[in-house]
């Protein structure tokens, strides 16, 4: 939407009069530990709640009409939703995720992780790039617009989400119940890249059954026995067959990873990993092994859990295909598996991220690039290499881009976020903010 820009340096000259603000506003929301409960279990630190009643108000002050809602699996753990009104035909949202990931061993912090200590221009905690500082400089950013008096005509959302270390159960259930809007910027740290893509994401079960026996008649099993000695039926163990899977998936990750590109993203994205194998004996409701501390039982039973990425411009449908037909492929080669052919599960957990494949042209990517140049800087369009909430968006057909600040150490040590980085953030974020939603 073409408009005028005599905006755009009042924008940004206010921007630069609330770097204080940004700066304390990020320092503020990192004091507030916010560990997802799913990984560690403490009310110290899983205080996502406490959290959002320190941001509502904020936004509260900054013109939104904000709800929290609970999401029904995640009990006490709100997301907060912020909302000036506007037309659903420009609509907008600012997407952040509240929770973090553990510290970790804290000996190997060089600060403490909840005390937002400035060094060098950097803010250092737990959360200070993923992505408290991304949300703030999206606040921030809305906060020049009102103070400079610009009224959108477009509806402005503010979404902080819980979960999203986690699998985005948070941002999943939001959007069971609101509207996404037509388009969402999602603030991870992109270290300054505009980021309009991201591949899909599944996981993925393999099961294999074997015969279960004694071990001490393995020798049965591998080794051509005499007639006349004594020949217990030899067991198939479902471990070494397994094994045996990994190796042969190897083939059909580089294979994937030679034949399937998009142009956003690294060659060999396409991943196969294999993060969970558990063998034992028996079967149980939960589809794992009841027994995994005996080494005397031949496993009947291994199972074998994937995470599995795919590109922007695939569906999991053919995912999925592709790689049920290589586990079908692979059991017809022994005369085991033809008879006891490996299960295949997906939807483990619920966990399931759709791909993002926002055009390069589109007027939000475009935006972002105009304020990058405008700043002097060079914009460089890239895809995102993890998943992040904007695959739910885009699952719920809103068009998506990713784009925040520089740091590091995000799901590690002394992790932090660039204030400079940050106020770019801000400037480039509200730009297009107006620029999308328009003026009335």
């Amino acid at each position: 939407m073409a408009i005028d820009n005599d905006w755009v340096s009042p924008l940004f000259e206010r921007i630069e009069k609330e770097k204080e603000y940004l700066i304390e506003l990020t320092r503020e929301m990192v004091k507030i530990p916010t560990v997802n409960p799913k990984f560690e279990l403490d009310e110290d630190l899983n205080r996502e709640a406490e959290f959002q009643n320190f941001l509502e108000p904020e936004l509260q002050s900054l013109g939104f009409e904000t709800e929290q809602c609970v999401p029904e699996d995640l009990p006490g753990r709100p997301n907060l939703i912020g909302k000036k009104p506007g037309t659903e035909k420009r609509s907008l949202t600012l997407c952040g995720h509240v929770d973090v990931v553990p510290v970790g061993d804290l000996n190997l912090w060089s600060v403490n992780p909840f005390s937002a200590e400035i060094r060098e221009d950097r803010i250092y905690g737990r959360g200070a790039l993923d992505m408290k500082g991304g949300l703030a400089a999206y606040i921030t950013g809305c906060k020049a617009i009102q103070e400079i008096g610009l009224d959108l005509q477009g509806e402005l959302s503010v979404h902080a989400v819980v979960d999203e270390e986690a699998g985005g159960f948070g941002c999943m259930d939001l959007l069971k119940r609101y509207r996404p809007g037509d388009a969402v910027l999602i603030g991870e740290p992109t270290y300054g890249a505009i980021q309009p893509s991201e591949g899909g994401l599944e996981w993925v079960r393999v099961t294999f059954r074997g015969k279960n026996s004694h071990a001490g008649w393995r020798y049965n099993s591998i080794y051509p026995q005499t007639p006349e000695h004594q020949k217990p039926a030899p067991g198939v163990n479902a471990l070494e067959l397994g094994v045996l899977f990994l190796n042969n998936l190897r083939e059909l990750e580089r294979d994937w990873g030679m034949r399937k590109y998009h142009p956003s993203l690294p060659p060999g994205i396409t991943t196969i990993n294999p993060g969970v194998m558990i063998a034992g004996a028996g079967f149980g409701e939960d589809g794992r092994p009841e027994i995994t501390n005996n080494p005397a039982i031949t496993p009947d039973t291994c199972v074998i859990e994937f995470d599995l990425k795919f590109l922007p411009t695939e569906t999991k449908e053919q995912v999925r295909q592709e790689f049920e037909d290589f586990v079908q492929h692979f059991c017809q080669q022994f005369s085991w598996t033809r008879d006891h052919p490996a299960t295949v599960t997906w939807d483990l957990a619920g966990l399931h991220f759709p791909p993002l494949n926002t055009s390069t042209e589109h007027p939000l990517v475009q935006s972002l690039v105009g304020s990058i140049t405008g700043l002097g800087q060079k914009p460089r369009i890239e895809g995102f290499v993890a998943v992040t909430d904007a695959a739910h968006y885009a699952g719920a057909g809103c068009d998506g881009v990713i784009y925040g600040p520089n740091g590091d150490g995000f799901h590690g040590i002394d992790e932090y976020v660039d204030i400079e980085s940050l106020v770019t953030t801000a400037k480039v974020s509200a730009k297009a903010v107006v620029e999308w939603c328009g003026i009335s």
